[in-house]
């Protein structure tokens, strides 16, 4: 994914943060990574809470995996919640047990060579994203070193795509380890093709979109979306827009942000708006705060998306998942783009499968938001059931239960 058309030509303040444009910062973001991670994890021992000897690994790389994950533990005696050393999970750093990566640095003699390689098969995006490449050096070998010593009975993820996820999994495949895959969001066609023995999908959308992304070896169902199953039964039954969501991710930039709230804060100051940003988004948003004191905000860090939503009747946003969380719960949606960016425009195909509405002015934003504002379709839900495979049938509300059930017979399979 790193090397993707799509990923290159995201936007400088994007990119800046994760792999800095100018490469002696990135040189200096790799010695600070060697430096304070690496050489500190040697100093740093890992007293884990609970046995992770052949137990059911539940492997995390955020807090939304975390909540995609965590009701297995409930639901199994064996199930352990996993994490990197120094992984940050949010609101769940203290709830996760680490895997040591304290000899991680043995392995970075390779980095000269890996990077060579990648240079001549990749070209020029290898040297602009030399430090991640760096960064990624040595997860596969500490992890199939955990694995040999604590055995695990199989391994539950719920990312695929980022490079400590993808270095257990080869991990696993190596030292015989069975996998599970748990579909945490919405997912395109730029992720790396499933390789995992056990598939549990969301939806069609999802299947579609991995079957162009490579052949499925494993077993696949569509399980829905169990992390939303409590919060269905308080679907919202609102006939009018009174409380609007504004989730914001990382490509959304602030001037767009503050134009398009502007704009709806003066024209429907009726309406209470709700600005949520990215949990991974380190902008304080002060300026915003001071221009519009009527404006709330909610921390993706203190308070779960679904309890977000809950509290309001429409969504406006652009590129995120939300959407479809948004209209499982029944509020209504408007995909707008804050930025004039190139990239990822309806990345997830949400406008183009009719899931929400699609507003490409601050004018045509107003308009559609006023239709609703007026008449709010009651059973507008029922657009997700090309995401989520159990809407509408005997088993809404219940993946939770589907996915126990499928990983129990898997493992008892095995």
């Amino acid at each position: 994914m790193r090397f993707s058309p799509l990923y290159v030509s995201l936007p400088a303040a994007v990119l800046d943060p994760v792999s800095p444009a100018n490469p002696f910062r990135r040189l200096l973001k790799v010695l600070g990574y060697a430096g304070a991670r690496l050489v500190g994890n040697v100093f740093q021992p890992i007293r884990n809470p609970e046995n992770l000897h052949g137990g059911l690994w539940l492997y995390v790389v955020s807090q939304n995996n975390y909540d995609a994950l965590a009701f297995l533990k409930s639901q199994r005696p064996d199930a352990v919640l996993v994490a990197g050393q120094h992984k940050q999970i949010g609101r769940y750093n203290l709830h996760v047990n680490r895997l040591s990566l304290r000899r991680k640095l043995l392995y970075y003699w390779q980095f000269p060579i890996v990077l060579a390689g990648l240079m001549h098969s990749e070209g020029r995006p290898a040297w602009r994203f030399f430090d991640l490449i760096f960064n990624a050096i040595g997860y596969y070998e500490v992890y199939c070193r955990a694995l040999r010593h604590y055995r695990p009975r199989a391994v539950v993820f719920a990312n695929d795509h980022n490079d400590d996820a993808r270095a257990l999994l080869l991990a696993c495949q190596a030292e015989g380890v069975p996998t599970a895959y748990i579909q945490h969001a919405s997912v395109s066609t730029i992720f790396p093709p499933l390789a995992f023995n056990l598939n549990l999908l969301e939806g069609q959308d999802a299947l579609d979109k991995y079957r162009q992304c490579g052949p499925i070896p494993g077993r696949v169902q569509l399980v829905g979306m169990p992390k939303a199953d409590v919060f269905l039964a308080q679907r919202n039954t609102q006939p009018h827009v009174q409380c609007v969501a504004i989730a914001a991710n990382l490509l959304d930039p602030t001037d767009g942000l503050t134009a398009a709230i502007s704009y709806l804060c003066e024209i429907f100051p009726e309406l209470t708006f709700t600005l949520r940003p990215h949990p991974g988004d380190q902008r304080d948003f002060a300026a915003l705060r001071q221009q519009f004191p009527q404006l709330q905000f909610s921390s993706a860090r203190q308070e779960s998306v679904f309890e977000f939503l809950l509290r309001h009747d429409a969504l406006v946003a652009a590129d995120t998942s939300t959407h479809l969380e948004a209209t499982l719960l029944n509020l209504v949606g408007i995909y707008y783009r804050f930025g004039t960016h190139a990239a990822a425009d309806d990345y997830y195909g949400y406008v183009a499968h009719g899931l929400v509405d699609r507003a490409t002015s601050l004018n045509e934003l107003g308009n559609v938001l006023r239709g609703y504002q007026l008449a709010k379709p009651l059973y507008h839900y029922q657009r997700a059931a090309y995401y989520c495979a159990t809407l509408g049938t005997p088993y809404e509300g219940k993946s939770q239960a589907l996915v126990a059930h499928a990983v129990g017979a898997w493992l008892a399979s095995q």
